[in-house]
C-alpha cells in the first residue's frame, strides 16, 4: 500500500514538473517574435538551431517543416530584439561539419520594425552553396576543359605552353607591376574624395547632355553634314593641304635666309611702335576727328567751280576779349547779329567772287 502511494505521488509531481515546465516554455515563447522564413532548401537547419544578428545569438528555430517545394521554418526572435520590417533571413554555414545557423540581416538602425506572425518569402532569402553542388561545378569545369572538351586538339594545352614560355623569366617584372598596381590602388584610395567628385561632376555633365539631347543631336547632325562635305571634297582638300605645306617650307626657307635682316628690320620698327604707343591717344582723338573732317571737306568742294568754298569769320580770330583801343564805344569780341541786320545779309553759300583762280568759260589756269 504504501509503495502504492508512493508511487502515485511520483508521478503526480512528475506530471505537475513537466507542466510547469510547458507552461515555462509556452511563457516563454509568448515573449518573443514569431516570423516564418521560407527557403528553397534548409539542409542542416534543426529545431533548436541558433538564429543571429550579425553572429551575435537572437533567438532560435522553432519549427523546421516542408511546404511544397520549399521549407517553412519558424524563427523564435528573443523579447527586446528589434529587427527591420524588411529584413531578410540567410542560412549560415561556418564550417563543414558544424551546424548551420539563421541569420537576420541587416541589423536594425531605425524606422519601422518587423511585426510578429511576418513572412520572409523564398526570393528574399539565401542558402549556402552545398559541397555536393560545389564538386559537380567543379568536375563540370574540368571535363569542359579536359580532352572531350576545349582541349580535344590540344588548344588548351598549347595555351598553358605558351603561357608559361612566355611569363618564364619575368617574374620579378610581374612582381614590380603587381606593387606598382598596389602603388596605384593606394593612391586611388587616398584620393577617392576627388575621384567621387569628379565622378559627380561627370554625372552633372552626362545629365546636362540628357537635358539638351535636342541641341547635342543637332550638333551631330551638322558635324556629319561637315564630314561629308570634306569626305566629298577630300582630293581638293588634300591638295590644299599639299600646297599649304609647300608654302610653309618656303616661308622656312625664306625665314632661314633673311633672319638677319627681318631681326634689323624689326630693330628699326621699335622705334616707331614706341612713338605710336606714346601717341596712342592723339591717334585716337584723330581717328574719332577724321571721318567728321573728312565729311566737312567733301560737303565744301564745289564739283561745278572746282573749289572749296567756306567763310572764314576773321573777327573771331582778330578780336580779343578787350576792348578795340580807341574805340571805347565798341563791343567786346562777337555780338550777335540783330533781325535788322540779319535780312540785309546775303544768303549763304556767297557767289565766287572775282576771277582768282578762274572761270572754264576763260580758260583761265586752274
Amino acid at each position: 500500500m504504501n509503495l502504492r502511494r508512493a508511487l502515485g505521488i511520483t508521478a503526480g509531481l512528475a506530471l505537475v514538473a513537466v507542466a510547469g515546465a510547458s507552461g515555462v516554455t509556452a511563457l516563454d515563447e509568448s515573449r518573443t517574435t514569431r516570423v516564418t522564413a521560407r527557403f528553397d532548401r534548409a539542409t542542416g537547419v534543426y529545431e533548436g538551431s541558433d538564429l543571429r544578428i550579425l553572429g551575435v545569438r537572437a533567438g532560435t528555430v522553432g519549427s523546421v517543416r516542408p511546404r511544397g517545394d520549399e521549407v517553412e521554418v519558424t524563427l523564435l526572435i528573443d523579447e527586446g530584439v528589434r529587427v527591420p520590417a524588411g529584413a531578410h533571413a540567410v542560412i549560415v554555414t561556418p564550417s563543414v561539419v558544424a551546424d548551420r545557423y539563421v541569420q537576420l540581416a541587416p541589423a536594425y538602425t531605425g524606422g519601422p520594425e518587423i511585426r510578429d506572425g511576418a513572412v520572409l518569402p523564398a526570393a528574399r532569402n539565401a542558402t549556402p552553396l552545398e559541397v555536393d553542388e560545389l564538386y559537380a561545378s567543379l568536375t563540370e569545369l574540368t571535363e569542359a576543359l579536359g580532352p572531350n572538351g576545349a582541349n580535344a586538339d590540344g588548344a588548351l594545352a598549347g595555351l598553358v605552353g605558351t603561357g608559361a614560355a612566355n611569363l618564364k623569366g619575368n617574374g620579378k617584372a610581374i612582381g614590380d607591376s603587381i606593387e606598382q598596381f598596389g602603388k596605384a590602388a593606394k593612391t586611388l584610395d587616398a584620393s577617392s574624395g576627388d575621384l567621387f567628385e569628379t565622378l559627380t561632376h561627370l554625372q552633372s555633365f552626362t545629365t546636362m547632355l540628357k537635358n539638351n539631347d535636342g541641341d547635342v543631336r543637332t550638333a551631330q547632325e551638322r558635324l556629319a553634314t561637315v564630314t561629308g562635305f570634306l569626305a566629298q571634297d577630300k582630293e581638293n582638300l588634300g591638295a590644299a593641304l599639299k600646297e599649304l605645306g609647300t608654302a610653309l617650307a618656303r616661308v622656312k626657307t625664306f625665314i632661314e635666309d633673311n633672319r638677319g635682316s627681318l631681326k634689323k628690320n624689326v630693330d628699326l620698327l621699335v622705334p616707331l611702335t614706341r612713338t605710336l604707343v606714346d601717341q596712342r591717344a592723339s591717334l585716337a582723338e584723330a581717328l574719332d576727328t577724321a571721318p567728321l573732317a573728312a565729311g566737312n571737306a567733301l560737303k565744301a568742294y564745289d564739283p561745278v567751280h572746282r573749289t572749296l568754298n567756306g567763310r572764314a569769320d576773321i573777327n573771331e580770330l582778330s578780336l580779343g576779349t578787350g576792348r578795340v583801343t580807341g574805340a571805347p564805344g565798341l563791343p567786346n569780341g562777337l555780338v550777335p547779329v540783330t533781325p535788322a541786320r540779319r535780312q540785309a545779309l546775303p544768303a549763304l553759300p556767297l557767289p565766287v567772287v572775282g576771277t582768282l583762280y578762274g572761270t572754264p568759260e576763260k580758260g583761265a589756269s586752274r
